[in-house]
């Protein structure tokens, strides 16, 4: 199956899922990622992102947008749901509103540098929860980002707490949104 493609001025979001993606689909990620991070690659845990996107890509429900100019890719935007009680949010003590669980994860939103300041990443972002059945979508933002916590506040996600889900991650922002009110 061919991913879908979807044309939003100059540059093209084409869609990936767990049954549609490409050979090239994961070193296309880690090309992007290299670029957006060139000057932290030296980090450790910026090294392991190969690894995140071999455990992201085989979860059930992964679901991935691509924006390309042209044939370059200049971002992406994936997540995938989470299994109930697993939720993110659960470790910081907030609870929905709605007492409504279900929670799909923004595990990565990345733009390359070139890119930046054209709206795409709120284009990706936009597709990503699109069509989304979940309750709730939730990301994780380094504490020591926030212009990066606050774009994510413009999208209507807000600060539940705080959390370090590896021994060598950054502090992150734990941030939701309600999808469905």
């Amino acid at each position: 199956m061919e991913p879908s493609v979807t044309t939003t001025g100059a540059t093209d979001l084409r869609q990936f899922s767990h049954g549609n993606l490409h050979e090239g689909f994961r070193q296309m990620l880690i090309d992007v990622h290299a670029d957006s991070y060139a000057d932290a690659m030296d980090l450790e845990f910026n090294q392991k992102f190969p690894w995140f996107v071999d455990h992201w890509s085989a979860m059930p429900g992964f679901t991935c947008f691509v924006a390309f100019a042209g044939e370059e890719p200049t971002g992406f935007a994936y997540g995938a749901p989470l299994q109930p009680g697993r939720e993110w949010w659960r470790s910081t003590g907030y609870e929905p509103d709605n007492g409504c669980t279900a929670t799909f994860a923004v595990s990565e939103v990345m733009v390359r540098p070139a890119w930046r300041k054209q709206g795409i990443a709120d284009r990706l972002h936009g597709a990503l929860l699109s069509e989304r059945d979940e309750d709730l979508a939730v990301l994780l933002v380094d504490v020591t980002h926030p212009k990066v916590q606050k774009l994510y506040t413009t999208w209507g996600y807000e600060k539940v707490g705080e959390q370090r889900p590896f021994a060598d991650s950054p502090l992150y922002a734990v941030m939701v949104k309600t999808l469905r009110p």
